[in-house]
Formats: C-alpha cells, sequence, structure tokens
C-alpha cells in the first residue's frame, strides 16, 4: 500500500485527535461518522467505550481488545465493537484503518 491515502481522502478535514502519533480523516454524515485512520506504532491505546464502531484494517497490525477477548487484526480483518463495552488497542507497527462510527460526534474536525 502507499505511504499515504489518496487525494480524495486526504482532501477531507483532519480529525481533531490528542493523542500523539494519531492521525484520521474525517467524513461526516448526518448520524454517523467515518474517520479514515493512519496510526504510527504508538503503543497502547487506553479502555475507553462509547456508541458502536466498525471497522476495517486496511495496513499494518494491532491487538484489540473488545470485552474480555483480546485477538491480532491484520490487513482485511474487520471488527465491530458494541455500544457500551470498554475496549482498547495496542499498535506495534504503523497502521491504517477505516472505521465507522455510530455517533455523529465522536470527533471534531481540526479548527
Amino acid at each position: 500500500m502507499s505511504d499515504k491515502f489518496p487525494d480524495i481522502i486526504q482532501n477531507l478535514p483532519d480529525v481533531d485527535i490528542a493523542v500523539e502519533g494519531v492521525r484520521g480523516k474525517l467524513l461526516q454524515a448526518k448520524d454517523m461518522q467515518v474517520v479514515f485512520f493512519d496510526i504510527d506504532p504508538v503503543g497502547e491505546i487506553a479502555p475507553h467505550s462509547h456508541a458502536a464502531q466498525w471497522g476495517v484494517v486496511l495496513e499494518g497490525e494491532m491487538d484489540l481488545t473488545i470485552g474480555e477477548e483480546t485477538k491480532t487484526y491484520r490487513p482485511g480483518d474487520s471488527y465491530f465493537i458494541p455500544a457500551g463495552v470498554v475496549h482498547g488497542a495496542t499498535f506495534h507497527t504503523h497502521f491504517r484503518a477505516l472505521d465507522l462510527f455510530a455517533e455523529p460526534q465522536r470527533y471534531k474536525s481540526k479548527p
């Protein structure tokens, strides 16, 4: 895969994320959001919860814990996190994914 998303995605607004090494491009809909994530090998993202989330790995590898179950996800793998379920991830490699959030205000775009 190339080292960046194509221009059609690069031209989307940047997501305002306070975690160093985690970047995203935001596609906003009325009732949900799609985020194209580009993540450096930042290590662990602390456990948290929010509305339902579905994603697919485009590049790299992550260990994702959903509830009590941890699995390794690689390109082509998809995952679903039900609303309110605690989850966290560990990124050991450069990682890209497309995530759909059933929450229209999960992320804001950078000013």
